[in-house]
């Protein structure tokens, strides 16, 4: 499928401190992860009449992440993405499409790197509607 089209709110560099992976260190010390997402929805009423009322608050997005993120431990970043992705679509039925990108900056791997992790996109199914 292609990258959806249209207006979006876009959350970038989300930084949190969680306790998500398989190896014990990670469930005990936890590290830090970061985390972007795009959410596809028409922001045009919005911009058309400059109230709040008629778009979705970025901070209701991102306490939703870091509520995700801060939580209970997942092994992978694939179940981390999924949760955000699944959870955004069942709360804000205005929302078409999102996109999710979650990174560990710190892994133990020969190189440098910004950070290694997933993206995943999710699409609100024609046949529910809320």
């Amino acid at each position: 499928m292609d990258m959806p089209k249209g207006d979006k709110l876009v959350l970038r560099g989300l930084k949190f401190h969680g306790y998500h992976g398989v190896k014990q260190e990670e469930r005990k010390l936890g590290q830090k992860f970061l985390v972007d997402v795009d959410a596809w929805m028409d922001l045009r009423p919005a911009g058309e009449s400059d109230c709040l009322s008629d778009t979705l608050s970025y901070t209701d997005i991102y306490r939703l992440v870091k509520e995700v993120m801060e939580g209970p431990p997942k092994n992978l970043l694939e179940s981390v993405a999924q949760l955000i992705a699944s959870t955004t679509l069942t709360k804000y039925p205005e929302v078409s499409a999102v996109r999710v990108q979650v990174g560990k900056p710190h892994v133990a791997v020969q190189g440098p790197v910004d950070y290694l992790g997933v993206e995943i996109i999710r699409y609100r199914s024609p046949d529910v509607q809320n």
